[in-house]
């Protein structure tokens, strides 16, 4: 950590909301990690009431801590973390992250080296440190198409057959790909103050994939660093409420098409996203007949599912219905 009037390398933004235990957590794992780069630690608190603003206040004082009043999404609760950083990078972090020793100082020395990346993300690996796919492909009709009837998981090892999510790739060298997990990103703040921060159309899901293009568009490079790692446990605050963060995902991908791509696309990607709920429901439906003793996982997997196809027809309805 530095002083006021310190130079700062590295400014790491949290975006929090109520995960007050996983929060501490990342902050014990930066604050308490061997750096040799100065760092500024801003945690962006979007109105919660678990206590994580008093739990940082008392812990950890030195920390920069914003409190918005009101949830207001990724992007911008992150977008408010940017105008308060002073440092050389900027990096992204989920409230549900342990930082791994060196990661930062790995990741700095090799964005100074390559002048030309705009972004770059570490190895994530699961909390049994088993590793969790973090690269993408832009999404396609056909990489969705090879989701929705599952054979991203049939040919798990075939690039032609992938979903977004780049299963066939090992992880296991630096690499230039389309787009990152939001998990933890390192940004050149140069590149920011470029190409701008996170589209704040997007509440929730999809910005960071919206990012990467447009750095992509303007110059910069997007790059995979196995040498660095973290873990990332994962849903820290969507696990409260699956239905709306599914929804909220389901109306972000719904945008990036809207931003990307024209009205054949858009029409043929709410098909393929349709006929993926339908398949999941119908499998659902059989599910619960073969295994009756996961009733109200299988039950509430089948809503899910029936919500968000109903969204694609009529979501104002279904936006009402979920927020009464």
């Amino acid at each position: 950590m530095n002083s006021t009037t310190e130079h700062v390398d590295i400014s790491v933004i949290i975006l929090s909301w109520n995960t007050k235990i996983l929060l501490l957590r990342c902050l014990d794992s930066i604050i308490n990690s061997k750096l040799k780069r100065n760092i500024e630690v801003i945690v962006v608190d979007n109105s919660s009431t678990d206590g994580s603003v008093h739990a940082v206040r008392e812990k950890y004082p030195e920390v920069i801590l914003i409190r918005n009043d009101a949830n207001l999404g990724f992007a911008k609760g992150n977008n408010i973390g940017i105008t308060r950083s002073r440092g050389r990078y900027v990096c992204f972090i989920n409230s549900d992250v342990e930082v791994l020793d060196s990661c930062f100082d790995l990741l700095y020395d090799y964005m100074e080296q390559n002048r030309s990346v705009g972004i770059v993300g570490p190895k994530i690996l699961w909390p049994d440190y088993t590793l969790q796919d973090s690269c993408r492909e832009f999404p396609s009709l056909w990489n969705n198409f090879c989701a929705a009837i599952k054979l991203n998981k049939l040919f798990p090892k075939s690039d032609f057959f992938s979903g977004e999510h780049m299963m066939f790739f090992a992880h296991d060298r630096i690499c230039r790909v389309d787009s990152l997990v939001g998990a933890f990103l390192l940004v050149r703040k140069k590149a920011i103050d470029q190409v701008g921060g996170f589209d704040e159309r997007f509440f929730i899901y999809a910005e960071e994939i919206d990012l990467c293009r447009r750095f992509w568009m303007a110059g910069w490079e997007v790059v995979f660093y196995p040498g660095a790692e973290i873990v990332h446990f994962g849903r820290g605050s969507s696990s409260r409420e699956p239905i709306r963060f599914t929804l909220e995902q389901q109306k972000s991908i719904l945008q990036y098409w809207k931003k990307y791509h024209k009205i054949p696309g858009q029409v043929a990607i709410l098909i393929i996203m349709a006929m993926n709920h339908l398949l999941r429901i119908g499998a659902g439906v059989l599910l619960l007949l073969i295994r009756s003793s996961k009733k109200n996982n299988g039950l509430n997997n089948i809503k899910k599912h029936f919500v968000c196809l109903l969204s694609l027809f009529w979501p104002q309805k279904v936006c009402q219905s979920t927020t009464q």
